[in-house]
């Protein structure tokens, strides 16, 4: 109360003694007591459902607030000082004490200061009494690191297969070997005539009887297998190795027509003395020869065609492997779609 009165100009008096604080805390207490009696008599009574819990409300073991002083301030002499009094606090249902009171009153252990009852009507205001709260740290901000670029993986090209001639080493070999049938067909046919075993009369019955003969296919089909199997060696060569290996292609031929003979003469009935005379009547024959000089022809001329294609095979592996090397140079390259 001292600085109130230092704002308006008055000398600070002596604080008042105890007996009168204790005195007028009693009285405040009496009244604040009248004044809850009051609020509970216009309240329905209830004495067995509890005031309901309110976030305002003081803790239980909170200590009472200490009751506020008297205000020494003198109306009289303010007046004739010319000062205003102050207007009066309005009343509350609890009383609100001063700091100086507060301060000045320290009670005893004989003193009991009864605990202020707060009403439902108007709730004990605790925000004062609250100690105040540490503002909360405010949490430190979590910047997100930049994504690192992610790789990405591509495929790397394959790269090319070599073609290879074979298979069509084996298409001309089919077409060679048709060649050589007919060749040796006529070959036979021809011979027949000169010996004189065809006439004009039996044709029909010499031309069904070579037809039917395994003097003819065995030789065929020898031949066949020769050339593809010549074709697979050399693959995508050159038409010099078909001149040079298409000898053996000829003897294959020619082993072909023996063959054919044993074949013809059920070689599984008759004994080997007789199957090395007829091996002996038979090796230099004209068919045997013919059959060998067709071969050998034929694998030259079928193996010029075999040899182009296979150049033409590598140059398009050429090719293909420059794309890929290319392709491998420029590197994977991002397509927008």
């Amino acid at each position: 109360m001292s600085d109130q009165k230092s704002s308006y100009g008055e000398p600070v008096e002596e604080p008042t003694p105890v007996d009168d604080v204790v005195g007028r805390a009693h009285e405040g207490l009496a009244e604040a007591e009248a004044a809850q009696r009051d609020a509970v008599g216009d309240a329905p009574a209830s004495d067995d459902v509890p005031a309901p819990a309110s976030d305002d409300a003081p803790p239980a073991d909170a200590a009472p607030e200490p009751a506020p002083a008297d205000d020494p301030w003198d109306s009289a002499e303010a007046t004739s000082l010319g000062y205003e009094a102050p207007a009066p606090a309005p009343a509350a249902d609890t009383a609100v004490y001063e700091s100086p009171a507060a301060a000045a009153y320290e009670p005893t252990a004989e003193t009991v200061v009864a605990a202020p009852v707060v009403t439902p009507s108007e709730p004990f205001d605790t925000a004062a009494s609250r100690p105040t709260q540490e503002p909360p740290v405010a949490e430190a901000a979590v910047v997100a690191a930049p994504l690192a670029p992610q790789p990405i993986f591509v495929q790397a090209p394959e790269a090319p297969r070599p073609r290879g001639n074979r298979a069509a080493a084996g298409a001309i070999g089919l077409v060679a070997s048709l060649a050589f049938a007919v060749l040796l067909f006529a070959v036979w046919l021809v011979l027949a005539a000169i010996s004189g075993d065809l006439t004009a009369d039996n044709v029909s019955t010499v031309a069904l009887a070579a037809l039917g003969s395994w003097v003819l296919w065995v030789p065929v089909v020898v031949f066949f297998i020769a050339f593809w199997l010549l074709g697979a060696i050399i693959n995508r060569g050159r038409w010099g190795a078909w001149v040079i290996f298409g000898l053996l292609v000829g003897f294959a031929s020619w082993g072909g027509y023996l063959l054919g003979i044993l074949f013809q003469a059920q070689f599984w009935s008759i004994t080997a003395s007789q199957g090395a005379a007829l091996m002996e009547q038979h090796v230099l024959a004209p068919l045997a020869i013919a059959a060998f000089i067709i071969g050998r022809e034929l694998t030259i001329w079928f193996g010029a065609w075999a040899a182009s294609r296979g150049k033409r095979v590598t140059e398009l592996n050429v090719e293909a492997q420059r794309e890929y090397e290319r392709t491998l140079e420029a590197g994977p390259q991002l397509v927008q779609q």
